[in-house]
């Protein structure tokens, strides 16, 4: 009922569990599933995995009770692009809608902290493949940017770590948006991340950094 109220978005459909949501995707082909994450019969992570890799074009933001790591890191490794908790009001929720349909994060200020504070605290990697992030990740700080990034790039993701749009970095480097996204689409590429929240943990894993 609140989706329905938002302007600019059109409910297409309401899943009772995980493999319901699957096969409305696969009718509906939306532009965004909003996911719950404890579902009978299929989770929300496994349902989101499902989605993504069927359907490319669908953006998954989770709406949950859960923020916790067990709950909030499988799920960014499933694919989701987005993770609110469900105190989120009608804007904040249109707002990570929209973020996603853009090709940005549609993360909570909370999600988000609470994501930097484990990366920097030497936590798990929400990227592909997962993991624990190794002892040693300072010493792969490089004078060269690591995985053939170009300096520009490098700098570039350092600032997406910071939490700028793209907006602010074009103003920080005197350059046109339309330059900050074919450094971020040449950055996303040479990294094999899908999205800004698996640059930020690849940034906090190399030690990269958008100030000096």
């Amino acid at each position: 009922m609140l989706l329905g109220l938002l302007p600019g978005i059109a409910v297409v459909g309401a899943a009772a569990d995980g493999e319901e949501a699957v096969a409305l995707v696969e009718r509906h082909r939306p532009d965004v599933v909003l996911m719950d994450l404890r579902m009978p019969r299929c989770g929300g992570v496994e349902a989101t995995r499902r989605i993504r890799a069927a359907h490319p074009g669908t953006e998954v933001v989770v709406l949950t009770t859960y923020a916790d790591d067990d709950s909030l890191f499988p799920a960014l490794r499933a694919g989701a692009r987005g993770y609110l908790t469900k105190d989120a009001g009608a804007e904040e929720i249109a707002r990570a809608i929209s973020n996603v349909r853009a090709g940005a994060a549609g993360l909570s200020p909370q999600v988000q902290l609470r994501l930097l504070d484990r990366l920097a605290a030497g936590g798990e990697d929400p990227g592909p493949g997962g993991g624990a992030a190794r002892d040693g990740a300072a010493a792969e700080r490089q004078a060269d940017p690591p995985d053939g990034l170009t300096a520009r790039e490098a700098e570039v993701l350092g600032l997406i770590a910071e939490g700028f749009s793209n907006t602010e970095i074009a103003r920080r480097l005197f350059v046109s948006p339309a330059t900050v996204k074919t450094h971020i689409n040449n950055l996303f590429a040479k990294t094999g991340v899908r999205d800004r929240a698996q640059a930020v943990a690849y940034a906090f894993r190399k030690g990269i950094t958008g100030t000096p």
